[in-house]
């Protein structure tokens, strides 16, 4: 299993925005943060293509602004 946290940035914050970020397959939680970054996501998929294509509808999304995204390392 690969996974990787996204750090997002919105133009507008709307609860709906978590609810349709929780909804995705391959999204494991999706919280609203306050500081640089208003929310951070933890994906999960069985390699990197699918993280990609989960992270590439995400990116699509209303209102997000920009993403940073981080790989984990897992041991």
């Amino acid at each position: 299993m690969t996974g990787a946290f996204l750090l997002l940035n919105t133009n507008v914050f709307e609860p709906q925005l978590l609810r349709e970020l929780r909804s995705l397959k391959g999204v494991k939680y999706a919280h609203a943060l306050y500081g640089v970054h208003d929310i951070i996501v933890r994906t999960e998929a069985e390699n990197m293509s699918k993280i990609k294509a989960v992270h590439d509808k995400i990116r699509k999304i209303k209102n997000i602004k920009s993403t940073l995204t981080l790989i984990a390392h897992e041991e």
